[in-house]
């Protein structure tokens, strides 16, 4: 899979995981405008149950819902349901009219953990995705802190001094960079030690890089290229990782 299609497919299953909970919203949202719509005030309850209208009724902590007689033969009753208000005389007035009623222990067990589950794994759907996004600009996530230098072996290098024109005077000093580099053991019998680094100033175009390889060239050693900016990023601490991992 090419990295075009890895990107739609990122994209189709955030786009698929947002649809998804706008969906679970707008079903919620529908549900709770059926139950308000069918919530009738505890009076007009205790009349219907007093005309003889009510079926059977469930009691719950803080809800009754119940189901009222059909009109006609062969329908099904309407369903209601009212706020429970603190009333002893309701389960008298209940047996009175040959009401079928019930108690219910409603768990909201699954309600509960639904209400924090659900925005936890959207939030870790979303940071997964835009971790995605950056490991696949950057070659994986998990080597963020790995150097992004390309390396250049002895035999890939064909450039050498002669291909660089118009820096002679910084091409001698670097001869004596490339004879360390070619027989350290002559510098270090007599306590010399090849430099940290060498600083080459110049506007850009001007040749710093295509010098730099042909020090490497003429040595016959690796050359790793890499720009400064590579080693700027948006977490704190990667810019460092590079360089030590360089």
């Amino acid at each position: 899979m090419n990295v075009d299609e890895s990107q739609k497919k990122a994209q189709f299953t955030i786009v698929f995981i947002l649809l998804a909970f706008w969906a679970l919203i707008l079903l919620q949202e529908a549900y709770f405008a059926y139950q308000h719509m069918n919530e009738v005030p505890y009076s007009q309850f205790k009349q219907w149950v007093v005309e003889d209208k009510v079926a059977e009724v469930a009691i719950m902590d803080t809800m009754i819902q119940g189901t009222l007689k059909p009109e006609q033969e062969g329908e099904s009753g309407r369903w209601f349901q009212t706020v429970r208000v603190e009333d002893p005389k309701l389960i008298e007035l209940l047996e009175q009219h040959n009401v079928k009623y019930t108690g219910v222990i409603v768990s909201t067990l699954w309600k509960d953990v639904a209400s924090w589950v659900i925005p936890i794994l959207v939030f870790a759907g979303i940071w997964y995705w835009i971790f995605r996004r950056i490991g696949a600009s950057q070659g994986g996530f998990m080597r963020i802190g790995q150097s992004k230098a390309k390396i250049y072996m002895e035999k890939d290098i064909p450039v050498r001094f002669d291909d660089v024109a118009g820096v002679d005077e910084a091409k001698e000093e670097l001869k004596e960079v490339v004879e360390f580099l070619k027989m350290p053991e002559r510098f270090t019998r007599v306590g010399g030690r090849i430099p940290k680094g060498i600083l080459l100033v110049g506007p850009p175009g001007t040749g710093k890089t295509l010098l730099a390889k042909a020090v490497a060239g003429e040595a016959g050693v690796p050359f790793f290229s890499i720009s400064g900016s590579e080693f700027v990023e948006m977490f704190v601490g990667v810019g460092a990782a590079r360089v030590r991992d360089l």
